[in-house]
């Protein structure tokens, strides 16, 4: 019976419950909704949010937030997408490590302006967040890419059907698995951890607070970098609007998950779990017709619902922060 009690108590088993609870509702009243093809579709339509909820999740663990993730997606999206307009021979991976090195950049400048200038995250990340969608405008001067100016190759990657799923749905399940290694299983995870419960513990440890922080802003860029071209390539559209409130949906994502706004606390399954229960409500809502403004609100009353449920938890004084047996698994 304990066993079943510690079980449930954790935030992980509570969000599968939740998900099966409301697959099971909806199915109820439209039952193709749960065949193993639709909910392969769920997930894919996921991934790029599952992908940058886990590098937010990196940030967020040290203490800090990054509001400028869905920006970065439009600039490094509207970039890829104008290059490859220009130039249509250009090798789809020279365009994917663009976005990504361009990603890393973008967060890397987040961060150095935390570490070295020592402003607040939130301040910082709301500034470029406005830069950089600025800055896509700039550079498209207000265009559109459309599906007719991009070439098929760079279009094609993410709908790629291998072992039966899209190319996209195999990238985001790799993600997770390198975020699992990366949080577990490495130094720089357990780093991230470490900031955001004690920091004072953590400099005691010879943890380098500012560095970790900077990584995290420099990992959640290269990510968003990475979805940029995912984004515009799937949706066969780049703008400067692209993924406009994302980064609230990978910061909601998180937070649902179990990710300590206050640093320190989380893992890598809570915030898959989170980001596949918005994408169910996402998916769903409009199937049972539910007006966006409704979704808008039912999103908002869930998030807020998670918010009061971590700060409850958060109340335990006094964590353990370095021990390796005690970092979620």
């Amino acid at each position: 019976m304990n066993t079943i009690r510690s079980l449930f108590a954790r935030r992980e088993a509570l969000l599968v419950l939740a998900c099966l609870l409301l697959l099971a509702a909806i199915t109820a009243r439209f039952p193709a909704f749960s065949t193993p093809r639709n909910l392969a579709g769920v997930f894919n339509d996921t991934s790029i949010l599952i992908m940058m909820a886990l590098g937010q999740s990196a940030v967020i663990l040290t203490k800090s937030i990054d509001l400028s993730v869905a920006a970065n997606v439009a600039l490094t999206g509207m970039t890829v997408a104008m290059l490859n307009h220009l130039a249509p021979g250009l090798p789809v991976i020279v365009l994917i490590v663009v976005a990504l090195c361009m990603g890393m950049l973008l967060g890397a400048i987040n961060g150095f302006l935390v570490w070295w200038l020592d402003i607040p995250a939130i301040v910082v990340t709301l500034g470029t967040m406005t830069i950089f969608r600025g800055l896509a405008f700039v550079e498209s001067g207000g265009a559109w890419v459309n599906a007719h100016e991009m070439s098929a190759t760079f279009l094609e990657l993410p709908r790629a059907l291998v072992l039966g799923l899209p190319v996209l749905s195999w990238v985001g399940l790799l993600a997770i698995a390198l975020a699992v290694l990366l949080f577990t299983r490495t130094g720089l995870g357990r780093a991230f951890y470490a900031t955001g419960g004690n920091a004072v513990a953590a400099i005691y440890a010879g943890i380098d607070i500012g560095k970790t922080r900077f990584l995290a802003f420099v990992l959640s860029g290269g990510v968003a970098g990475l979805c940029g071209y995912l984004w515009v390539s799937r949706y066969a559209v780049a703008y400067v609007d692209v993924a406009s409130g994302f980064e609230l949906d990978t910061i909601a994502a998180c937070v649902i998950g179990g990710v300590s706004t206050i640093g320190g606390v989380g893992t890598v399954g809570g915030v898959v779990l989170g980001a596949l229960f918005l994408g169910i409500i996402k998916n769903a809502l409009p199937v049972i017709g539910i007006s966006p403004f409704w979704q808008m609100a039912i999103s908002g009353a869930i998030i807020i619902t998670a918010v009061v449920i971590n700060a409850r938890g958060e109340r335990v004084k006094g964590r353990v922060i370095l021990r390796r047996k005690e970092l979620p698994l």
